[in-house]
């Protein structure tokens, strides 16, 4: 039985075997409305969610099977002080697999320890975000064709940022990557990712404060909002949240070919004015994050259309 903890569960191959079965989903959706015919996935949710939640239950759905779960710990047992253990072993008795979020980090380990059903990782805490990275990469090799030779720049929380830290590990497995880390000092990327994931595998980087300064370089840009539920202080947030704002008038010093893409939800560190642009491809983002869970439902399930 495998779980999806961390995005490098999953070796480069089984990656690309994986989003070769999200794009043949995404061209033939019938051919996969039966697959889980009669089975049930959990959504444990301990923090608030739309687009993780949703699709992950679209996608359950879609596979012709069926959803069961909460959609925060009020709601839940551990409102009355639960473990993530009891509450794991309870669920194994009532679906064939769960999607887990969690604020706290190395939650969704524990619970893989005490399952006898597959564990998807949806968020824990500032650390990892894999179905998000599923869905970047298979969002990425869609719309530019490759995984490879790319220079990347990641915008906004980059300290707290769970989905930055994610992408930033399966993309360094893939030649020819470099990326472009725009923040301000107070959000940096995390010293143990610059050193042990970016110096280790010899990536090259830059860090920059301004966002102009990086877009006439970029094949693609990940924009991120200021998590204000990471932060301890409000005044800080409030000092960091307009930090980046990309607008039209940014988006003319970016080359024709680049992409936009963004985890979503968005407060304002995009305009709405960009989201007519040919470029903005957050939204395609949230339809492609649709299709690779079906793949990854399917693929845990051991099922084969």
């Amino acid at each position: 039985m495998r779980h999806l903890i961390s995005p490098l569960d999953f070796s480069v191959e089984e990656l690309d075997k994986l989003l070769d079965l999200a794009n043949d989903i995404e061209a033939n959706p019938k051919k996969y409305a039966h697959a889980c015919d009669g089975k049930k996935l959990a959504t444990l949710f301990y923090e608030p969610s739309t687009r993780t939640r949703l699709s992950h239950e679209a996608a359950m759905l879609n596979l012709g099977g069926s959803v069961l779960g909460f959609s925060s710990a009020k709601s839940s047992s551990a409102a009355k002080g639960e473990s993530v253990s009891d509450t794991i072993r309870m669920i194994n008795c009532y679906a064939d697999i769960c999607a887990m979020r969690h604020p706290k980090e190395g939650a969704a380990a524990v619970a893989c320890r005490h399952a006898t059903i597959p564990v998807i990782n949806a968020g824990d805490g500032g650390h990892q975000h894999p179905t998000q990275t599923l869905t970047d990469l298979l969002t990425i090799r869609s719309l530019k064709g490759r995984l490879d030779n790319m220079t990347i720049g990641l915008c906004g929380d980059l300290k707290f940022g769970r989905t930055v830290h994610s992408l930033i590990h399966a993309l360094v497995r893939y030649p020819g990557i470099r990326f472009i880390l725009i923040s301000p000092e107070e959000l940096r990327l995390p010293g143990y990712m610059r050193h042990d994931v970016l110096d280790k595998n010899n990536i090259p980087y830059e860090e920059v404060v301004r966002l102009e300064d990086a877009l006439p370089k970029l094949d693609l840009l990940y924009m991120t909002r200021v998590q204000r539920e990471r932060f301890f202080n409000e005044d800080d947030y409030v000092r960091m949240k307009d930090f980046y704002i990309l607008d039209a008038k940014k988006m003319k010093y970016a080359g024709p070919d680049m992409l936009v893409l963004h985890p979503l939800p968005r407060v304002n560190e995009i305009s709405v004015e960009v989201d007519n642009d040919p470029r903005a491809a957050y939204f395609k983002q949230v339809q492609y994050g649709v299709y690779v869970r079906m793949a990854l439902i399917l693929t845990l399930l051991e099922i084969e259309v």
